[in-house]
């Protein structure tokens, strides 16, 4: 197969979630047009909601959509965690955890809000559905390989570029020599309770630890509460939850938060079933991030398909927007200078933002993991010490440091304006 630049698209983004979207509106930001090719035949919106921390927040700006999500959800002012099994409570304050500079702090948002908000800032025609990758082989073209799509429907997209944000079991990544993400040994239920009269969270966060497991609430809107458990759990029961009935999985939970305050189990009957999910706790393992190749030739990977994390720093959203700022960035950077998509550039565009983001990515994965392991240890006294002495006294602060990051700013397009003006003038 001939590779013709004149019929090959700059960028592909294989995915619309939110690695993805948020790819594809940093591109926008930086002057560089990219195709985003979706699986589903719509945006899958379903799902609960995540926390976002002061780094997607920083993220965000940076998209220019931050204030479209802030005018709607407000900052977390504290935290409890209370261990049911001694009595003893820890509280937080997420003024003093993190940096001040940064107003937003940590919120909570719908997924489906922030999907909506991404994908509302690019082309209508931006996103292709209902377009799913069979296989990818590369051409050679001039001095560098060029990625080839195979899409299931016969259909053949050639790409200058080529970015994996196809989630935890990513095709992209299968082809650069990933490993499959391996079990952490727990399973998580999130969902969303819809309380009309509204709710007593006051913007706080709580959490509670019992036998090995960890639920907790947050406040979404002055009438919605999101709620989430995780735990350990046996093969036959995973089959089970596996069939993903709303109502099979709300009893399970409200089962599992049989000794938990009855203020959790209140929201959980008011869940609004839509919003349930049910999934093993997936992670990629950090030294698979250190040994293996994260780019190859004009292809990477972003978000879940980079650095699938436990849920227990709340960073795997957040680190994916990183993701999308930096890696937008080091192609922006290309696309300035050469003033269109330069293949052989983009090799080294990728490299720079393979190096700037595998050891954070490799660093949070192991956090998180450890954090969740430490919390959902159990009641053994010497584990209840390191958690209560240690770990919250002291490793917490310095957690919430490494999650204060700051991605950086996008080159924006009154850059390439600049850049004209300038050689006119020397002209």
């Amino acid at each position: 197969m001939e590779f013709n630049d004149q019929d090959s698209e700059d960028v592909v983004i294989v995915g619309a979630g939110i690695a993805g979207l948020a790819t594809a509106v940093a591109l926008k930001q930086v002057g560089v047009r990219s195709v985003v090719l979706e699986r589903s035949d719509e945006l899958r919106t379903t799902g609960a909601a995540l926390s976002l921390f002061p780094n997607a927040w920083i993220a965000l700006e940076a998209l220019g959509v931050a204030q479209k999500l802030t005018n709607i959800y407000h900052p977390f002012k504290r935290g409890y965690i209370t261990n049911l099994e001694n009595g003893t409570v820890q509280e937080v304050s997420f003024n003093r955890l993190f940096d001040k500079r940064n107003v937003n702090g940590a919120r909570t948002v719908h997924r489906k809000a922030l999907l909506e908000t991404l994908a509302g800032e690019l082309p209508s025609n931006a996103i292709r559905y209902s377009s799913k990758l069979s296989r990818i082989e590369t051409r050679t073209h001039g001095d560098s390989s060029m990625p080839i799509l195979y899409m299931e429907d016969g259909t053949i997209i050639k790409a200058k570029v080529l970015i994996g944000c196809d989630g935890i079991h990513s095709v992209v990544a299968s082809w650069l020599g990933l490993s499959e993400p391996v079990h952490s040994g727990r399973f998580s239920v999130r969902g969303v309770a819809v309380m009309p009269h509204g709710h007593e969270l006051n913007n706080e966060m709580h959490q509670f630890l019992h036998n090995r497991s960890r639920a907790g609430v947050t406040s979404l809107t002055d009438t919605e509460v999101y709620w989430f458990l995780t735990y350990p759990s046996t093969y036959s029961e995973e089959e089970e939850m596996r069939a993903g009935d709303p109502k099979l999985i709300q009893r399970k939970v409200l089962e599992k938060l049989a000794n938990f305050p009855p203020m959790l189990l209140e929201y959980v009957k008011h869940s609004d079933l839509t919003t349930l999910s049910w999934a093993p706790l997936m992670l990629r393992l950090p030294w698979d991030l250190l040994f293996k190749s994260l780019s190859m030739g004009n292809v990477t990977v972003a978000g879940d398909a980079l650095h699938p994390m436990t849920p227990d720093l709340g960073q795997g959203g957040c680190s994916t927007l990183e993701d999308a700022v930096v890696l937008a960035r080091h192609i922006g950077n290309s696309f300035l200078k050469h003033k269109k998509i330069v293949p052989m550039q983009m090799i080294e565009a990728l490299k720079f933002y393979v190096k700037e983001r595998r050891w954070r990515a490799m660093a949070l994965i192991t956090g998180s993991y450890i954090f969740g392991r430490v919390q959902q240890g159990g009641s053994k006294w010497m584990m209840s010490f390191i958690r209560d002495n240690l770990f919250y006294r002291i490793l917490l602060k310095r957690m919430a440091d490494f999650i204060n990051f700051d991605c950086g700013k996008l080159p924006y397009m009154n850059s390439i304006k600049q850049m004209d003006d300038d050689h006119n003038k020397i002209e």
